[in-house]
């Protein structure tokens, strides 16, 4: 009787055994069911994704076609402008060889007087018992040529034009 008993329990613990599997399983199925479901959303999700990105690629496409092309058609104006820039600038530099030279031609009436009173100061300044040195020399040629006279005041017509070329410029803008 003893092994009739033993073997109703061990059929009743396979039973609950057998019960507690096929819910577990059940359990499970609906977990991968739900699981199943997600993908196929996010399949659609990325089917979707996908077309859009693909027309977002072709349309930048395009547009780096068109600036491309637009580009090429600017090309060459930037060439002109850098050439006018050039010009300008080699007119820029014979206007200051031109003002160079004109204030060269004002200066030189007032360096003759510059060059006698200079003189006198500068041998005063030597003593008869040493010559001058190459670089006292150049000195002295350099005060001879641009000082301004001690008696006039520094005429000073340059910084009006320059005054009167940024006023210009400010009515222009």
């Amino acid at each position: 009787m003893l092994t009739q008993i033993s073997i109703f329990i061990i059929a009743i613990a396979f039973a609950v055994l057998v019960i507690f599997l096929i819910k577990t399983l059940k359990a499970v199925q609906g977990s991968l069911d739900k699981v199943t479901q997600t993908l196929q959303d996010v399949q659609k999700t990325v089917d979707e994704l996908s077309y859009e990105v693909k027309q977002t690629v072709r349309h930048a496409n395009d547009i780096t076609a068109d600036v491309d092309h637009k580009l090429k058609q600017v090309e060459p104006v930037m060439e002109s402008v850098k050439n006018l820039g050039e010009v300008l600038s080699e007119v820029t530099l014979a206007a200051k060889q031109a003002s160079s030279a004109l204030m060269t031609r004002f200066q030189k009436p007032h360096n003759t007087a510059d060059k006698t009173s200079n003189a006198e100061t500068a041998n005063k300044s030597v003593t008869p018992d040493r010559p001058l040195t190459a670089t006292e020399r150049t000195v002295k040629s350099y005060n001879a040529t641009y000082e301004e006279p001690v008696g006039k005041p520094a005429k000073n017509w340059l910084s009006y034009v320059d005054i009167a070329a940024s006023l210009w410029q400010k009515m222009r803008q």
